[in-house]
């Protein structure tokens, strides 16, 4: 591909978080442990290529229970699930490995919180998504979605001074400042969680990218059309003036969109391997063309692994093996 590009610089953090790399390896684990077959309920993330490297590997993926014959082993991906699809499959006696992200789990418990208080609680989110869906599923009576500071100002509820918020943990943090913001004028004794319910991840990466537009004329972000933070990063980057682009591999890149972009920045989704990257950066990269990192963090995160997972192994007589070392390709 021939390119004006002079030169590539490469955001960091980016690509795999903490939650994505336990999701994979409960997996990947599963399949090593658990009599075949194993099923996954939904995409165990949302990156085309993370799915079809486990379904090489052995990994059957569903959409809905109903695919899974009784008794079969299932894992639940890292966007989380409602109380009814657990309860179904408890019902069906089926062998649930839960690898819902930590982060995601919060929430749900603070959802499960406010709802027990008596709270009607707003959750800033996108209603469509696998994470939002879960959540509200803890207390459908009880929770509302909103996915803007406009609809903030104009929502109404039962009683004013009993509402509380949550947030999908994907969304841009400004926008959800925004929204929040929103929310504290339309109803001061709103209450919220302790911590951020951002993940920290998603955080670092958009700093990250902020970072990378005080230097570039064109942002890439590398991640499927289906992933929340990777849509937030292309929406950091166009905010902050700059030319952006989701891209989900290297050839969806056009040869316009470099037409006069000297300098090209490439950042990933949380949710997308380092070797989309590297093929990326050398379809772009010709002699003479530097390449860059501009970091902002260190990630150091690591979440265990879920109980079930060690149970299941110990009554085969195996022994769980080590988790990969934190992996940036697939």
């Amino acid at each position: 591909m021939r390119t004006p590009v002079t030169e590539i610089l490469l955001a960091g953090p980016r690509g795999f978080c903490a939650g994505v790399e336990r999701a994979i390896d409960i997996v990947e684990l599963a399949l090593e442990v658990c009599p075949p077959p194993v099923y996954v309920r939904r995409e165990i993330v949302h990156n085309r290529l993370v799915v079809e490297t486990l379904r090489q590997k052995g990994a059957i993926f569903v959409d809905e229970l109903d695919e899974v014959p009784d008794g079969g082993t299932v894992v639940f991906s890292a966007h989380g699930i409602s109380p009814a699809v657990r309860d179904e499959a408890r019902r069906r006696g089926l062998r649930v490995i839960d690898a819902t992200c930590p982060l995601v789990t919060k929430v749900h418990l603070e959802a499960i919180r406010y709802a027990r208080e008596g709270y009607t609680i707003v959750l800033i989110g996108h209603e469509d998504h696998d994470e939002v869906i879960g959540t509200l599923g803890e207390a459908p009576e009880r929770i509302v979605v909103i996915d803007s500071a406009a609809a903030a100002a104009r929502l109404e509820v039962s009683d004013p001074d009993k509402v509380a918020y949550l947030t999908q943990t994907t969304l841009s943090v400004d926008d959800t400042r925004d929204v929040i913001d929103a929310l504290r004028r339309r109803f001061p004794s709103i209450v919220g969680p302790s911590r951020d319910d951002i993940c920290y991840a998603t955080q670092n990466r958009q700093t990250a990218v902020k970072r990378l537009t005080d230097e570039v004329d064109l942002v890439l972000v590398i991640g499927a059309a289906n992933s929340s933070n990777a849509n937030r990063l292309v929406e950091v980057a166009k905010t902050a003036g700059r030319g952006a682009h989701l891209i989900n591999d290297v050839r969806d890149i056009r040869p316009e969109w470099l037409a006069g972009a000297g300098r090209v920045g490439i950042t990933a989704g949380a949710s997308t391997p380092e070797v989309l990257v590297t093929q990326a950066v050398a379809a772009l990269r010709r002699e003479g063309v530097a390449v860059r990192e501009v970091h902002v963090v260190e990630e150091d995160v690591r979440f265990g692994l879920p109980p079930e997972l060690a149970q299941m192994a110990r009554e085969r007589s195996l022994t769980l093996p080590e988790r990969p070392a934190m992996r940036r390709s697939i």
